[in-house]
């Protein structure tokens, strides 16, 4: 036990080795990435032998966690916001299933999309699960909702979302931590055949069971110390918040709120709670970070022509994060503008860092590719994604992890010569491999680049699934040996790269490049280290 200034990853982090963790799954991606790198650094982990290796991707994350809740001990799953895209097949299966041993999964958002593609808000995945969601306010309700959630999913007998966002994950606040459990026995279910074969006729069963227990959660909700009601004198407006939301909505009323507030952290939506201040009060207004989902489930629950104001109706911004201001100017106060934001402080676009393989990597390729009009480049996410902006400007699409070679592939069976991918090492582990598969399968032309800097660099230099095993893999998935080809990314080799580049272009089948070089971060913190 002890006080802690803590990131919100690094609360939850905390809370979940404490709580009796046996193991956190996760891959890297911002900004859920720190609660694992904690969890690694433990001492407290180390000791106990908690697992925390990074895997290959969201999904392999996601079934490792339920495995290990299957055997009866507390297991943590952490990803960003699409990241459960990738692990939705698990997800949506476990909400059937259930679980044995606690299971927490922590989603990261990302709204305003510092890191991301899209500002999917995840609470509607868990709405689209029937899954008991907590969505903490600050970093010591973010500790309490993991260390009290893994027995709440015990209770309850499913897995818990825990719905996080950008500000939280990397803010820092006070957090007093709590008296560490014992991890919890092995002990696999006694009636788990009938659970967890998702069988039709088993399934069938189970799906009743996933909806007999809604009104758990509901209650569950309803009794939660986390939905909190906070009585004002003015009752023109009622004010529900949401997350992160209730301290936009705090900064704006330093000396106490002067409407009702009702502040809503744990769902499903605590239905008495909001029929309460909707009685109360002429208007609502609605503040949650991500999508208008409360504010939309408002009017089917409250079915009374009462305005509700929020995103849906222009109150406040459809898309980017809250803000203290933007809360402010919804209330109704008048917010003062001192200075424009100066240009100096502005947003400027990331960029390659100098020294990168992948620069030297696209250099070759621009060259290459400009001898070849009809030649399209699919991209991928990671460090390399920024070959899009200038000076390269050497891709032509980045829609989601390993859809740089699947769309290559569809556009060569279109008819687009070259079809040419641009992947990482660690995105191909990630999601790459299965459709180098496809490609094989039908001997597809096309070239894919696996730019290897042997590390997950974009996220912070995690350990890479494929390092040191690129080739075997692809030679292992059936890619002709002969057309599985390394390079050493440097100036010095361009002439060699073109003309490797080249050749595999020209050859009419499946060939992958792979330029090798370590991520320059990397080596330069490794180089450090020894110097230590």
């Amino acid at each position: 036990m002890g006080k802690h200034l803590f990131l919100g990853d690094e609360a939850i982090a905390q809370a979940a080795i404490d709580a009796g963790l046996s193991g956190v799954y996760s891959y890297p991606g911002t900004p859920s990435t720190e609660i694992t790198e904690y969890i690694q650094m433990s001492p407290v982990a180390k000791e106990r032998g908690i697992h925390s290796r990074w895997c290959a991707n969201e999904k392999t994350a996601m079934e490792a966690a339920l495995g290990m809740s299957f055997a009866g001990k507390r297991s943590l799953c952490c990803m960003k916001h699409v990241g459960l895209n990738v692990a939705a097949d698990c997800f949506m299966n476990a909400a059937m299933s259930g679980i044995n041993g606690g299971m927490i999964i922590v989603s990261a958002d990302d709204p305003s999309m510092h890191s991301s593609q899209n500002e999917q808000d995840n609470r509607l995945f868990a709405d689209f699960a029937m899954l008991p969601v907590l969505e903490p306010s600050n970093q010591q309700e973010a500790y309490d909702m993991v260390y009290e959630g893994f027995e709440l999913s015990e209770k309850l007998g499913y897995p818990i979302l825990l719905r996080i966002t950008t500000r939280m994950a990397h803010s820092r606040a006070g957090v007093v931590s709590r008296a560490q459990k014992p991890e919890r026995e092995m002990e696999c279910p006694a009636n788990g055949r009938s659970r967890y074969i998702l069988l039709p006729a088993l399934a069938r069963k189970r799906f009743k069971s996933l909806l007999s227990a809604q009104r758990l959660f509901e209650e569950a909700s309803e009794k939660s110390v986390y939905n909190c009601y906070y009585d004002a004198p003015d009752k023109s407006l009622g004010v529900i918040t949401t997350g992160i939301a209730f301290n936009y909505l705090s900064e704006n009323y330093p000396g106490g709120f002067v409407h009702p507030v009702l502040k809503i952290t744990q769902y499903p939506l605590p239905v008495k709670l909001i029929e309460k201040i909707a009685s109360e009060c002429d208007e609502l207004l609605v503040l949650e970070e991500g999508y208008p989902m409360v504010e939309g489930k408002l009017r089917g629950i409250l079915n009374n022509g009462k305005p509700v104001h929020g995103r849906m109706d222009g109150t406040l911004q459809r898309d980017g994060e809250l803000s203290p201001d933007a809360v402010g100017k919804a209330l109704g106060l008048s917010i003062e503008t001192f200075y424009a934001v100066p240009e100096i402080v502005e947003q400027r676009p990331p960029a390659l860092c100098q020294g990168c393989g992948h620069r030297d990597m696209y250099a070759a390729l621009n060259e290459v590719i400009a001898e070849y009009p009809g030649a399209k480049v699919f991209g991928d996410i990671g460090c390399y994604t920024l070959g899009a902006l200038p000076p390269f400007r050497a891709i032509d699409t980045c829609i989601d992890m390993g859809a740089s070679i699947t769309m290559a592939k569809g556009a060569s069976d279109a008819g687009v010569f070259p079809a040419v991918s641009v992947i990482g090492d660690s995105t191909f582990t990630h999601s790459g491999m299965t459709g180098l598969l496809d490609c094989v399968n039908e001997n597809t032309n096309i070239t894919i680049v696996i730019s290897d800097n042997e590390t997950t660099a974009m996220t912070g230099g995690q350990d890479s699934a494929g390092t040191g095993r690129l080739e075997s893999i692809c030679t292992g998935i059936g890619v002709n040996p002969e057309h599985v080809r390394v390079m050493v990314p440097l100036k010095k080799n361009y002439e060699e790269m073109k003309r490797i580049i080249r050749e595999e272009i020209e050859y009419n089948g499946v060939s992958v490049l792979i330029p090798r070089r370590e991520c320059i971060q990397t080596l330069t913190r490794k180089n450090k280290a020894k110097k230590k």
